[in-house]
């Protein structure tokens, strides 16, 4: 099931792009204003300037079709450097495209019914879905057809397009939240309420307020129960509201958010119901269960015939047998058993986030020739959806020959990482370089399928390497040592989503970035020895006494040796030259 975007209304996006871009290059649209009309159509400035852009492909609920992969394939080949890079929110990236072929790129992926309208700049963004959502034993609803009805419904919608800010919005089928709803401006979560008769009621809970950034926020329920019904009324309530009494005159106060900070909650929530109450007269009115729920159905995918689970998700306690063969640490590491009609589901791990043109090629080959479905996850791998048993040595063996069987998928060793200053214009160290020897320490340390412990890394304090909900995590930071500038790294402890809660991680100590896999192979040492039966690692955290007290144990490594000692660490991740950093201005708002 994918979203669908009529010939018609892609046509005129590319239409209204190759004009104003024409306008823009013969001096007769000024920066400003084609800058704000670009990223509102998915295109971002990168670092190294000039007309190298970033394209942004949203990918509604993560849902991937094998044309679609093909398309993929086809423009990181035509238009990119061959390969393309999974996000956070289920958006694939392609960077170092020129801004002249942009028309001509967004002809081909809209000729597979993809878009890049309203991926950056202060729009409704990328409509997320937990990516097992229809196959999860715990769900309430699938939500699938839920996230595609709220992206159809607010694509090109007026509210959409310029918003006092950016706007995300995530669903999740259960309150275990694998979505990620607790940390964005609308989280989405399925519930069930007792009816008078003694039947029960599927519905939702709306949380609102969330987000991350420098200064996170979670979310807080706007009411106790939505009525399916009434959810996208009340998802465009939000919206208006958020339009209406939003900050325009200070981007760095002018999410949701800050709302909240400035009304309050209860007023916000007053405001809000208010304007949900009204919207029966508005021409927009989205009441009653959209099309595409009752085309698809949203019934959730239930238990097994016994009511056991056999697996979900990662144990906390994973560890894969070091004699056991390949196949069978992969099966017990990336695939996901439980679902009532006998399917399985298993994960394709894309180091990094990143697939190249052959990757995606085949992976497009799988979706055909086992006829699954494949969706992209949230830490940017690819998640294969309505398997059979049978077919899972063979998936194995296609995955290995294209490198996406790692069996650390979702596990320690499978570390996430936002584009960082390879490509960035805010960032100010390169996380991917960091991500990656973090990987490879894990890996020579025998830890990497350690599993309860998600690490993440952000190559500056804005968290698009969603660093505050992590186990570990870190964002990139200026260090001076010596006289001379030198990359650097803040590590947080504790972070933890999950029952409808967010917990943010906390500050530890500031590392080199050169100690910062040193550091994280530590912490995942002593959490694989010391932990308790069913310890999740916030527990452990507190437990040993929070982020400071574990970072006693790292001090030694925040030591400086001079320049002439060891000049690597004066040299970040990937660079061939001594660190400068260099933050240019930020486009993710049109700022």
């Amino acid at each position: 099931m994918q979203a669908t975007i009529t010939d018609k209304e892609i046509l005129k996006d590319i239409e209204k792009f190759e004009k104003l871009l024409a306008d823009y290059l013969a001096g007769d649209l000024d920066e400003d204003s084609f800058r704000v009309f670009r990223l509102n159509n998915g295109i971002y400035g990168q670092r190294q300037g000039g007309f190298n852009q970033m394209v942004r492909i949203k990918i509604p609920y993560g849902a991937v079709n094998a044309d679609q992969l093909e398309m993929m394939a086809y423009v990181a080949e035509t238009y990119s450097r061959g390969w393309g890079h999974l996000t956070t929110r289920q958006n694939i990236q392609f960077h170092f495209v020129q801004l002249s072929t942009i028309p001509d790129f967004l002809r081909d992926i809209g000729s597979v019914g993809m878009t890049t309208r309203e991926a950056c700049g202060d729009t409704v963004r990328n409509v997320m879905g937990c990516h097992l959502a229809g196959a999860c034993p715990f769900e309430v609803l699938d939500i699938s057809p839920w996230a595609e009805a709220t992206f159809n419904y607010l694509l090109r919608h007026p509210y959409s397009q310029r918003l006092p800010r950016k706007l995300k919005i995530n669903f999740s089928g259960c309150v275990t939240d694998c979505g990620q709803a607790m940390f964005n401006d609308i989280g989405v979560v399925a519930v069930a309420q007792p009816r008078e008769d003694g039947t029960t009621e599927s519905g939702f809970r709306v949380y609102i307020g969330g987000g991350l950034g420098a200064n996170p926020h979670p979310a807080q329920a706007l009411e106790p129960f939505t009525s399916r019904e009434d959810l996208l009324p009340t998802v465009e309530a939000i919206l208006r509201t958020f339009d209406h009494f939003g900050n325009r005159f200070n981007k760095l106060r002018a999410r949701l958010k800050w709302l909240v900070d400035e009304l309050g909650i209860e007023e916000l929530r007053r405001r809000i119901l208010r304007e949900r109450q009204l919207l029966l007269a508005s021409a927009t009115w989205p009441g009653g269960i959209p099309e595409a729920v009752l085309v698809a159905g949203d019934a959730p995918a239930g238990m097994t015939a016994t009511g056991e689970v056999t697996k979900l998700g990662v144990p906390v306690a994973l560890r894969l047998k070091p004699e056991s063969d390949a196949f069978t640490k992969w099966e017990k590491a990336n695939v996901y058993y439980g679902v009532a009609k006998g399917t399985v589901s298993a994960i394709a791990h894309a180091i990094l986030g990143d697939i190249t043109s052959h990757q995606f090629r085949e992976l497009a080959s799988i979706i055909r020739d086992f006829g699954v479905e494949m969706r992209i996850t949230n830490r940017q791998n690819i998640a294969i959806r309505n398997l059979e048993k049978n077919q899972l040595r063979e998936l194995f063996e296609r995955l290995v020959a294209i490198d996406m069987a790692r069996p650390s998928a979702e596990l320690a060793g499978d570390v996430v990482s936002c584009p960082g200053a390879d490509t960035c214009n805010l960032a100010v160290t390169q996380s991917r370089g960091l991500a990656e020897d973090i990987g490879r320490a894990l890996e020579e340390a025998g830890l990497a399928d350690v599993g309860g412990v998600r690490i993440n890394v952000s190559g500056c304090t804005n968290s698009c390497g969603q660093h505050h909900v992590a186990d570990i995590g870190f964002h990139g930071a200026e260090r001076r040592a010596h006289g001379r500038p030198a990359p650097g790294y803040q590590l947080l402890l504790g972070g933890h989503l999950g029952d409808t809660e967010v917990e943010f991680a906390q500050k530890a100590l500031r590392l080199p970035a050169k100690s910062a896999g040193e550091a994280t192979v530590r912490l995942v040492s002593r959490f694989a020895e010391e932990r308790e039966p069913g310890e999740t690692f916030s527990s452990f955290v507190t437990r040993l006494g929070g982020a400071k007290k574990l970072a006693e144990d790292l001090k030694d490594l925040d030591v400086w040796p001079t320049p002439e000692e060891n000049p690597d660490y004066y040299v970040d991740f990937g660079e061939t030259g001594p660190y400068v950093p260099e933050v240019g201005i930020g486009e993710c708002a049109a700022s």
